[in-house]
Parts: C-alpha cells; sequence; structure tokens
C-alpha cells in the first residue's frame, strides 16, 4: 500500500508530461522566442515558486541553510538540461518528431536513471541493480519501436527527409540532446540535500523535493532566457510580444507552462516518496509512460491517419514501454 500512492503520482505526472507539448501547437502569431520566454517563465520560475512557497513557507531560508555545493550542482545541471531543451528543437526539422522523440526519450530516460543510480555507494552490489538495467533495457527497445513506427509513418506521409547528410546531423543532435535532457534528473539527484534540509525544517517528505526543483530550475530558467533573449534582438522580433490576437497563443504558453512543471513537480514527489531509489526508477517510468500519453493526443490529433502499419508497431512499442514500467516497479519492492 506505501507503493501505491508514489505510483499514482507518477502516473499523473506522465499525464501532464505528455500533454504539455499540445501547447506547442498554438504559438502563433507569437514569434518561437516571445512564445518560448512566456512559457518558461511560468514553467520555471513563477510556478515553481508559488507552489514552493505555499507548502514551504521557509523556502529561501531552506536554500540558504543547504550546503553550496548541491546548490551549485543543481543549478549547473539545471543549466546544462536547458541546451538540450533547446536541441530538440534544432534536431525535429532534420528527422521529425517521432525520431527525434525516440532517441531523446530513450538516452534521456537510460543516462538520467543510471548516472544517479551509479553515484550512490556499491550500487552494482544492490538488489535492486538487475531490476534497473532490466527495466531500461526494455524500455529503449520499447523507444526503438516507437521511433521506428514513426519513421515509417512518416516514410508513408512523405514526411521524412532524404538528405542523408541531414540526417545524420539531425540524429548526432538528438543524440547529444537525449545526454543533456538527462542531466534534469541528475540535478534532482544531486539536490537531494535541498530536500533533506528542508525536511530537517519540518517540511514533509512529499513536498521537499520542491524546493530542490527551484534550485534546479534557477539554472534551467537563465539558459532558456539566455537563448530566447539572444534571439528577440537577433531577429528584431520584440515586437512579436504585442501582435494583435495573440490571445490564444499566450493562453496556451501559460498552460504548457503549468503542465510542464505540474509534471516535475508530481514526479518529484512520487520519486522522494521512493526514497533514494526513487530517481532512478520514477525517471525512465516518467519518461515511457509520458512518451504513449504523446502518441495517444498524436493519435487523436490525426498524425497516424492512414498509417496502419506503422500505428500496430507503435501499439507493440507502447506495450513494452508498459513491461518496462512493470520491472522498474518491481524493483522499488526490492
Amino acid at each position: 500500500m506505501e507503493l501505491l500512492l508514489p505510483f499514482i503520482l507518477l502516473i499523473f505526472a506522465s499525464f501532464f508530461q505528455g500533454s504539455f507539448g499540445l501547447g506547442m501547437k498554438y504559438m502563433s502569431p507569437l514569434s518561437w522566442e516571445a512564445w518560448w520566454l512566456v512559457h518558461v517563465t511560468i514553467a520555471m520560475i513563477i510556478f515553481p515558486f508559488i507552489w514552493a512557497i505555499i507548502v514551504i513557507p521557509d523556502l529561501f531560508q531552506i536554500i540558504s541553510s543547504s550546503p553550496i555545493e548541491s546548490i551549485q550542482m543543481a543549478m549547473l545541471y539545471g543549466f546544462l538540461w536547458g541546451i538540450g531543451g533547446i536541441m530538440f528543437g534544432v534536431s525535429v526539422p532534420y528527422i521529425g518528431l517521432s525520431l527525434t522523440m525516440g532517441i531523446v526519450m530513450g538516452l534521456a530516460g537510460s543516462v538520467g536513471s543510471l548516472i544517479p543510480f551509479f553515484q550512490g555507494s556499491n550500487s552494482t552490489s544492490d538488489p535492486v541493480f538487475q531490476y534497473v538495467i532490466g527495466g531500461l533495457l526494455i524500455s529503449l527497445v520499447g523507444v526503438a519501436l516507437t521511433a521506428k513506427a514513426g519513421i515509417d509513418r512518416d516514410k508513408l506521409q512523405n514526411l521524412t527527409n532524404s538528405n542523408n547528410s541531414n540526417i545524420t546531423k539531425g540524429i548526432t543532435i538528438a543524440i547529444v540532446c537525449g545526454v543533456l535532457s538527462a542531466l534534469l534528473n541528475v540535478g534532482f539527484s544531486n539536490a537531494t540535500p535541498i530536500a533533506k534540509t528542508a525536511e530537517e525544517f519540518g517540511v514533509i517528505t512529499r513536498n521537499s523535493s520542491l524546493a530542490a526543483w527551484v534550485v534546479v530550475l534557477w539554472g534551467a530558467f537563465t539558459m532558456n532566457a539566455l537563448y530566447c533573449i539572444y534571439l528577440l534582438f537577433k531577429n528584431n522580433s520584440w515586437k512579436s510580444f504585442k501582435t494583435i490576437e495573440s490571445f490564444k497563443a499566450y493562453r496556451w504558453s501559460f498552460i504548457a507552462g503549468l503542465c510542464w512543471f505540474a509534471a516535475l513537480g508530481v514526479y518529484g514527489q512520487g520519486a522522494a516518496l521512493l526514497g533514494d531509489i526513487g530517481p532512478v526508477i520514477g525517471w525512465p517510468m516518467l519518461l515511457g509512460l509520458s512518451l504513449i500519453i504523446s502518441n495517444f493526443w498524436a493519435y487523436r490529433a490525426g498524425e497516424w491517419k492512414n498509417a496502419k502499419k506503422p500505428f500496430n508497431l507503435l501499439l507493440l512499442g507502447l506495450v513494452v514501454l508498459i513491461a518496462s514500467a512493470v520491472v522498474l516497479g518491481l524493483g522499488s519492492t526490492v
């Protein structure tokens, strides 16, 4: 029964993670950089701070009392993750969304789980080791199947880029993006001392993770905001903020921001309740299940129309991802 709540929270987090991308369909008439700057301000600064300060009134005192090394490393990993997030958008035009999602989700889930695991002492002798490795390998198979389904669908719909040099470049960028994207969870894992400090101040375990996220996202926001401001100057697109009939774009930027951090905030609560192994098991579960949710929305939007065989392959990949989540869940009971 103790494990029921953490896994319910992870499922909810996966729903938010798989759904926030819907807002990106409604950027127009804002420029990308204007929409994204509003989005990350909501997602990484305003919403996390409001949520954290409500449940952690002594937030800033807790952060100032935390080990400086933990604060620095958490912000650094968040900053590096920001680079990966930007590279995601660069990769998509070269190889398409499906293949990019497959590569990034697979690497981010594996690397983001393994680094915190191996940072622990005697990790390979831990009984949970075989479940972690097994679950991650199954997860990679599931991601590979969903990526293959996406490639086959794009071929049927004449969306793939036939330029081999562009495909190679896109895959290379996606690989780097996947590794860097994993660092968000690594930053969260390294911010554990901040969460522990919060607990010493009387904050319940489930909410202590919010203090850690606030610090990690300071670094992530810095990278994203600097890039957006650079583009606003480069493209002279500051006037985009005043574009007529842009209310819908602003609304979706706000909604996407709320969903994005809702995913991380709820994931952090579930991972915290699982203990030290939380970031190891919870992260690949979050990304694997969110890939299922995002493909559900893609199906509803008609992206798999007239692509029956690729869609059947997608369903197989999603079943494998569910199996990997089950294996990782069993690992938490060891």
